[in-house]
């Protein structure tokens, strides 16, 4: 059966699918979908997923859209990837399910309020919205702090203290990710202080080159270009 990925990498869980596919050696076919110019809300898009966002896919006859379900599924239906991925163990698997609930609860919103309300929405055409952006960065601290304190802890070098990623490092990682499309400057005042947190980021990115830094190769070209629209609403 043919895999299609509808994605847009401009979008933190589409890149962690891709990264997924990419390293477990499954095949796929990739459909970019747009988010910043609306073309998830096409008909043709809906159809696959009526929630209207990326990521979503496509094999055979089955579509299935929520990105973390869809990791799921992929380290469950394709053979040959390593149980580190989605262990078999269910006690194992039910710790992986705690963090990636927690991710979209907590971290996520927190990323998502700030960056895009700060950043991703220029590229819209939509103005910035500084208290959303405020708020969504009050969680994000949070967010970041507790992931030092409590899923960071243990012997291994990963979330849960496993010492090797699981799904849950892959979708967190990139989520923090998108603060590549911020200035250097925001991305030091808000990651600097979380030393554990960068080592993870990059123990992660090793563990997946070269497609890490392949996927996330759009992040440096989205906080070009939104530099670039700032500076042009900024002039009288």
């Amino acid at each position: 059966m043919e895999l299609k990925l509808y994605v847009d990498r401009l979008s933190q869980p589409s890149r962690a699918i891709l990264i997924f596919c990419k390293a477990n050696g499954i095949e796929f076919e990739e459909v970019k979908v747009e988010f910043t110019k609306k073309e998830t809300f096409s008909p043709e898009f809906t159809e696959i997923n009526p929630m209207q966002q990326v990521p979503a896919i496509v094999h055979g006859d089955f579509k299935l859209f929520e990105s973390h379900a869809i990791l799921i599924y992929l380290a469950s239906a394709f053979p040959g990837v390593a149980d580190h991925w989605y262990p078999a163990d269910v006690r194992k698997r039910a710790k992986i399910h705690s963090v990636l609930f927690w991710h979209h609860s907590n971290l996520r919103r927190g990323a998502v309020g700030y960056i895009f309300n700060s950043a991703i929405t220029i590229i819209s055409g939509q103005p910035v919205n500084l208290q959303a952006a405020a708020e969504g960065e009050k969680l994000l601290l949070e967010s970041l702090a507790k992931i030092e304190s409590y899923w960071l802890q243990g012997d291994g070098p990963f979330l849960l203290g496993n010492e090797k990623p699981s799904i849950a490092d892959l979708s967190l990682v990139c989520e923090i990710m998108q603060l590549e499309a911020a200035d250097e400057s925001e991305r030091e005042r808000i990651l600097g202080p979380h030393k554990r947190i960068l080592k993870w980021i990059e123990d992660t990115k090793n563990a997946i080159e070269p497609y890490f830094d392949e996927i996330h190769s759009i992040m440096p070209v989205a906080r070009e270009k939104i530099k670039e629209l700032k500076a042009q609403a900024s002039k009288p």
